[in-house]
């Protein structure tokens, strides 16, 4: 039995057949890139909406740190002149938050400063003391007087206060001959020995 030749009609019909799967197949490949777009614009929008979290996060605790830092700088300050004359520095009075420009544009602050006239005490308020903070601390303390003149004559101390330390970062600062003052409860303390010998710039 032999296969009949294809009239005009079977072609016509084989021809509009393979249009429309050529044309279902289209319309699904436009569907699946619409679905890619559409979950592209959502993990876009996702992203977006992480990244602003992320901000808001990041504003609360700057917020929540500043004043905690003003909290902590309060507290110190409180017991500063006190726990400097126990240790025999006659400390008649204290200056917060001093701010200045240098003359190649930077600016500085520095959060406490305890003074008579001939001493000056240098303290820098961390709610998270840690080895870095010492040792920056350390770079401005050598330029101190290079950036304030006007205690170039005075004997010059520094001290670092704290809530909590990374471990190390305590021992750098007995090792640096700084003061190390701890923050506890309502009150503040200085935690180095009694026959402790602070460095001097």
């Amino acid at each position: 039995m032999t296969q009949a030749n294809p009239t005009l009609d079977d072609v016509w019909r084989l021809f509009q057949e393979t249009t429309e799967k050529f044309q279902e197949t289209d319309r699904q490949f436009k569907e699946t890139d619409r679905q890619f777009k559409e979950t592209d614009r959502q993990f876009k929008e996702t992203d977006r909406k992480f990244q602003e979290t992320d901000r808001r996060m990041k504003e609360l605790q700057n917020l929540f740190e500043s004043q905690w830092g003003k909290l902590m700088e309060s507290l110190v300050d409180g017991d500063l002149v006190n726990l400097l004359q126990a240790r025999g520095i006659a400390i008649t009075d204290t200056t917060t938050r001093l701010k200045g420009r240098l003359p190649d544009g930077r600016n500085y602050e520095f959060d406490i400063l305890a003074h008579n006239g001939n001493e000056v005490v240098v303290v820098e308020v961390k709610t998270t003391l840690k080895p870095h903070h010492v040792r920056k601390f350390i770079e401005r303390m050598n330029a101190f007087k290079t950036w304030l003149p006007r205690y170039a004559d005075n004997r010059l101390y520094g001290a670092m206060a704290w809530l909590t330390a990374d471990a190390g970062a305590e021992n750098m600062l007995l090792n640096q001959g700084l003061f190390s003052i701890r923050a506890t409860g309502d009150s503040a303390q200085i935690v180095n020995s009694t026959d402790f010998t602070p460095r001097a710039w």
